[in-house]
């Protein structure tokens, strides 16, 4: 009865922004089995609004649709899914006079000539920006270290910005003083607030086999497989060439890694047979995980999206972004006795610091240290069985 409804059933896909992200939406006349597919097995959630199934939008995830429902059900495809949605929340627009943007212009573009990373001015311009507007009816000039506390105390504060956002502040506005000296802004006295000392996420080495296993489509399958054998930063394996792969010697190449480091990390054995079954399959032409459209790199948003519907499938109940699997390989070297400097070098971390941080994961000399309620009972029971087996002597005798 079910198979035949499958047979019948027509599905119409859309794109649509949804609380602020880009969702692919399925519309399809009430189904039971189709419903509990989108829900259970693939993650898919309830729109009111819209009146239809939602996930995460990316360039596989209506491949990843199609292939689950099977080729008996028809799919109608929506223009909307060939356009562009702008994301309305992403654009702020600011009051600020035309002689700070001149300024903030410049900031920019001494950033730039500075070499900073796009990622790093584009925080930086959104800080310096963010102050300008707060003080925008003051001359640069008068800019002063009690302006930023009053920034801090009347923005930051209200809006829980992180601990890291505001050491980036800090450093962004110590950067413009370097650039324009005049203002009043005294560098030596900006503190930044101590970082905290929150430990990362890890999964066990159970649950990376079990995470792999449930990603069932063979693209996502070798991604996570590369993301987590290698140790790679997201940015990283998007970068990824696959002439930057050597299979002989059984070397990636990372190229302009964070810092603008290279580095080399090693190409797990094991994961060999998957990547060439991967890149026989798909067949991409420049980089290791390319998007829909040839030659373009694959995007972070897609790489999300399935990691969570594989968690899900997986049963793993913590918190996983594509940055744990890269954690959990640091912290699995060390339980395996491979010296932090080595895992330093294949991390590409600047300072041992950063490194040591994994020490206080490593489950490797925790599970050497007993708890004193289990050397108690321990002793309680030695002491009893102790006294039984000396009553039990003495009755002999």
């Amino acid at each position: 009865m079910n198979n035949n409804k499958l047979q019948t059933s027509t599905l119409t896909l859309y794109k649509v922004l949804h609380r602020k992200k880009t969702q692919l939406l399925v519309t399809f006349p009430y189904d039971y089995t189709i419903k509990n597919k989108l829900k259970h097995d693939l993650g898919y959630l309830w729109s009111v609004n819209h009146r239809g199934w939602y996930v995460l939008f990316s360039e596989d995830a209506i491949e990843v649709l199609k292939k689950h429902l099977g080729t008996s059900v028809n799919f109608i495809l929506d223009k909307s899914l060939e356009t562009s949605i702008a994301q309305k929340s992403i654009k702020k627009n600011r009051t600020i006079s035309e002689e700070h943007k001149k300024i903030i212009r410049s900031y920019i573009k001494y950033l730039k000539g500075k070499r900073y990373s796009e990622s790093t001015v584009k925080t930086y311009f959104t800080f310096i920006a963010d102050f300008f507007e707060y003080l925008n009816d003051k001359p640069a000039c008068e800019f002063s270290n009690r302006d930023i506390e009053l920034f801090i105390e009347d923005v930051f504060v209200p809006k829980n910005m992180s601990i890291s956002s505001q050491r980036q502040l800090i450093s962004a506005l110590k950067l413009f003083k370097a650039f324009y000296p005049n203002c009043k802004i005294e560098a030596l006295t900006l503190q930044r607030p101590r970082k905290s000392k929150i430990l990362p996420t890890v999964l066990s080495k159970e649950e990376i086999i079990d995470l792999l296993r449930y990603t069932k489509n063979l693209k996502h399958r070798a991604i996570l497989a590369i993301i987590y054998s290698a140790g790679l930063r997201i940015g990283e394996l998007l970068a990824l060439e696959l002439k930057n792969i050597d299979f002989d010697r059984r070397q990636i190449a990372v190229k302009n890694g964070k810092g603008r480091k290279d580095r080399n990390v090693v190409l797990a054995e094991t994961i060999i047979p998957l990547l060439q079954n991967y890149l026989s399959t798909y067949n991409p032409k420049i980089y290791f995980a390319e998007g829909q459209k040839p030659n373009m790199k694959y995007s972070s948003e897609s790489i999300r999206g399935f990691l969570k519907r594989s968690v899900k499938a997986a049963n793993i109940k913590k918190r996983v972004t594509p940055h744990t699997l890269r954690h959990s390989y640091a912290t699995h070297l060390l339980e395996n006795g491979i010296d932090l400097r080595y895992i330093q070098e294949l991390l590409g971390h600047s300072k041992p610091e950063t490194t040591m941080i994994y020490t206080h994961v490593s489950k490797k000399d925790l599970l050497q240290i007993k708890s004193p309620l289990d050397i108690s009972v321990k002793s309680i029971i030695e002491n009893n069985t102790e006294k039984k087996l000396t009553k039990a002597f003495s009755n002999n005798y």
